[in-house]
Formats: structure tokens, C-alpha cells, sequence
């Protein structure tokens, strides 16, 4: 059993990993200062110039 564990927070942990190593060429690091929160994006909006 103690060994499935070890296993699973193994892989989890890669995971984390690489998603930081995604991280950076996603959407909202991809538009200048507009991240989009809530499914609304700041950027597209006609109220932010």
C-alpha cells in the first residue's frame, strides 16, 4: 500500500512540473498584461483600451 502512495505523489509531482514548465506559453502569459479570470477577457473588452 505505502508504495501505491509513493507512486501516486511521484507522478503528481511530475505533473506540477511540467505544467510550470507550460505554464509560461499559455493564454494569459501570452497577452501583455490581460489575464483572463472568471471566462471574461480583459483585453477583448471595449471598456479597456
Amino acid at each position: 500500500m505505502g508504495k501505491a502512495i509513493a507512486i501516486f505523489f511521484g507522478f503528481s509531482a511530475l505533473i506540477i512540473v511540467a505544467g510550470s514548465f507550460a505554464a509560461p506559453s499559455t493564454v494569459s502569459a501570452s497577452k501583455h498584461g490581460c489575464s483572463p479570470a472568471y471566462g471574461v477577457d480583459p483585453c477583448t473588452t471595449a471598456s479597456v483600451k
